[in-house]
Parts: structure tokens; sequence; C-alpha cells
């Protein structure tokens, strides 16, 4: 097994404090590993404050973004958990998530947490 930690030019830099993405090696399978992905442009600056739907995109945008990098994309998903702050929410999250997956989505989690690491986030996902 090869371990890579990788921080993609294509989303903020986290300066150290976690990589962006894991790639692991194992034969002839790649596994790649996301951080958990928030509301960031690739500057670090927050998209959609008080928006979840443009949340949820702009993250979406990132998680294309670091696949892509790796030559992967969205279809390559196969988990996927979201954490949200507000369950009313919910119904937006589905919409970009159906817009995005209108086939064979990947199996899935949905989380209400009563925070995320910043206030001005609303959703946070994984992959």
């Amino acid at each position: 097994m090869q371990k890579t930690h990788l921080n993609p030019d294509v989303v903020s830099n986290p300066g150290g404090l976690y990589s962006q993405l894991v790639k692991v090696d194992v034969g002839d399978a790649t596994f790649l590993y996301l951080a958990g992905q928030v509301a960031e442009d690739k500057d670090g600056n927050v998209v959609g404050e008080g928006d979840m739907a443009a949340q949820a995109e702009q993250i979406y945008k990132n998680i294309a973004a670091i696949l892509a990098s790796e030559g992967a994309g969205l279809s390559d998903i196969v988990r996927a958990t979201t954490y949200i702050v507000d369950m009313t929410e919910r119904a937006a999250v589905s919409a970009i998530r159906k817009k995005l997956f209108p086939v064979n989505p990947p199996a899935t989690a949905l989380v209400e947490v009563s925070a995320l690491a910043g206030d001005e986030w609303l959703i946070e996902v994984e992959v």
C-alpha cells in the first residue's frame, strides 16, 4: 500500500492542519479519501453565506475539482456523508444531489449537527 497526502491547488490550502486528499494505491486499485468539504473557494473565501443550496453547490464544485485533479469524477463516488446544521434545509441539499447524481447515486448518510467548524458553514460533505 502506498499513501500520498495531497493538497491540490484547485481548493483552499489548509495550511498543514490536514490534507485535502489522501490517495491510497493498493495493487492496481486507487482509492481517494477527501477531507470534509465546506463552502470555500480556492482562496479560502466563504461562498453562499446563509444559503444552504449555494453552499452545497460550492462544496460539490470543490469535490469535483479535487477528484478531477486525480482523473476521477463525481460518478466515481461510492459513499458520501453530509452534515447540515438545519434539517429543515434538507430539500435544498437533496435538489443539488439529484441534479448531480441523476442515476446511480452514491450510498449516503445525512446527519444534522449542532455546529460545524465555522459559524458561517451550514453544510459539510465528505466522500
